[in-house]
């Protein structure tokens, strides 16, 4: 069983061995997803971008740039 420290700012190095196991190198990104209650598993976040595709619907008009411009004009002023 492997364990590591947290230290001060939250951070834990996780072990050689575990980072082999789920192939994880410099840079790779990881998901924490709780399995029960107070008890999380760390998961490889390595979905490529192309598994994205279709998540949102196309609109059934284009918009222009003109209602966009009105469209962030409104915001803005909603903002203020």
């Amino acid at each position: 069983m492997s364990t590591a420290m947290v230290t001060s700012k939250g951070q834990i190095t996780i072990p050689a061995a575990v980072r082999a196991s789920l192939g994880l190198e410099a840079g790779s990104r990881v998901e924490f997803v709780e399995t029960e209650k107070g008890k999380f598993a760390i998961v490889p976040a390595t979905s490529p971008v192309q598994a994205l595709k279709g998540m949102l619907r196309k609109p059934s008009s284009p918009v222009t740039i003109g209602q966009m411009n009105k469209a962030i004009a409104a915001q803005g002023a909603k903002a203020r």
